[in-house]
């Protein structure tokens, strides 16, 4: 595997896990997948969902933040845009402390 698919495959893998946790959560009100990543330039990718809710997202972070951060970030934003209210199966104080990690 060359080292631009390395890249993308570890993409992939860290929005899925962000994924999992924002729906597990019920942060987002669907299950979406990480289907493909496309890289389009210096820490610039298209994750691409095949969802007809939301096909693809675009993300691009600076050099020392956190992909993960970014991601997480620019999904909730997005998902927001769509109006679709979060199902909420937790408490609100439970779901802020599990989104920050406390």
């Amino acid at each position: 595997m060359d080292h631009m698919n390395t890249d993308n495959e570890v993409v992939r893998a860290e929005a899925q896990q962000i994924l999992d946790e924002l729906f597990a959560d019920a942060l987002i009100p669907f299950r979406l997948n990480a289907r493909e990543v496309k890289s389009i330039g210096m820490e610039e990718y298209i994750i691409c969902f095949h969802d007809s809710r939301l096909r693809s997202l675009d993300v691009s972070w600076k050099k020392g933040e956190s992909f993960k951060l970014v991601f997480r970030r620019a999904i909730l934003e997005r998902i927001a845009r769509l109006g679709i209210p979060p199902k909420h199966s937790l408490p609100v104080t439970q779901r802020v402390q599990r989104s920050y990690g406390r």
